[in-house]
């Protein structure tokens, strides 16, 4: 990520912010470089609270809680209540292709602990299971509680994370600068941007050295979803992250990559993951929604929707920041 702010008009050089988080890396710009180790404290805490709240590898998340009561009102934390408001609200926009309650199908296919604890390969073989209809889970905003229906468990991964660059973004920008936050290459922009906007590299993949194609982001988010990443295998199978939810199983590899620009990187992330559900009809569909989009086909061709800005060069310096999410 590049670019020149106001800030640094006035002597005032941009400083980025590399942390570790939800297993992946974490990288804040900050075109006023003095108020970085304000944004840093603010992202470390947040972060923090998302994990606690949202985390489905850990048992004493509130999540945790929340599955563990299953048909009761438990009252929850303002970030979960957040991050599941924000999850039904695109499985909603969606259509039903992304939504929280796949938890216990990525369970089934052995993604049930961080990933980099998991094993590669499994000679044991499973049978997908449906997920659950997402309106089993139900929110009450005056109450700020929430309502699991029994045998439904979360997997808030991608959402949670997008939402939560969104908010750090948001919340920086209330400092009075210009911010980029990228959460594995889930990319949020607030605050005054500067001229021309910020270059955000896309790469081959997350992760990897080269960038491909640099576009300009002065609002609003980016965000990729890959099925090259995160990937296992079981019973002779490949498998990976992304969950259709009416099979249960990992969504067929029409795409290899999907990018996809939105007013939030919550709005991006849900339609780079639909995207990788719907397959070959998703150029079509992320075109009615308006999304402007790179598709990469497994043989890389790229297929591009109305809106997305030709590719360029990477110049030089610029580093990638949008990669696969979850």
């Amino acid at each position: 990520m590049t670019g020149d702010s106001s800030a640094a008009a006035l002597g005032r050089a941009p400083a980025t912010v590399r942390l570790t988080a939800f297993g992946t890396d974490a990288v804040l710009v900050v075109a006023d470089g003095a108020l970085a180790e304000r944004a840093e404290a603010l992202a470390v805490a947040h972060l923090a609270a998302v994990d606690g709240a949202c985390s489905r590898f850990r048992p004493d998340a509130e999540i945790a809680v929340l599955q563990g009561r299953p048909g009761s009102w438990v009252p929850v934390s303002p970030v979960l209540f957040d991050a599941l408001e924000g999850a039904l609200a695109m499985a909603e926009t969606t259509g039903g292709a992304v939504v929280p309650t796949v938890g216990a199908c990525m369970e089934h296919l052995g993604y049930d602990r961080d990933f980099a604890a998991m094993a590669a390969d499994s000679p044991d073989g499973v049978a997908p299971v449906p997920a659950p209809d997402w309106r089993l889970l139900e929110l009450d905003e005056r109450r700020q509680a929430a309502r699991l229906a029994a045998g439904v468990r979360l997997d808030l991964g991608a959402s949670a994370k997008a939402l939560a660059a969104d908010r750090i973004a948001a919340m920086v920008a209330g400092f009075g600068t210009g911010v980029v936050v990228s959460l594995g290459g889930d990319v949020a922009v607030a605050g005054e941007a500067p001229a021309g906007g910020w270059s955000i590299g896309i790469g081959a993949d997350s992760g990897a050295d080269e960038v491909d194609e640099v576009v300009a982001l002065s609002t609003g988010g980016l965000a990729s979803s890959s099925t090259r990443l995160r990937t296992w295998r079981r019973g002779g199978r490949l498998l990976h992250h992304i969950v259709d939810p009416r099979t249960g199983d990992s969504a067929p590899a029409v795409w290899h990559l999907v990018t996809v620009a939105a007013s939030s990187c919550l709005e991006a992330n849900a339609a780079a993951t639909a995207a990788v559900v719907w397959g070959e009809h998703a150029p079509d569909r992320l075109a009615r929604w308006g999304l402007a989009s790179r598709l990469v086909g497994l043989d890389g061709t790229v297929v591009c929707t109305p809106g997305w800005p030709s590719g360029r060069p990477s110049p030089e310096g610029s580093a990638m920041a949008s990669g696969a999410t979850r």
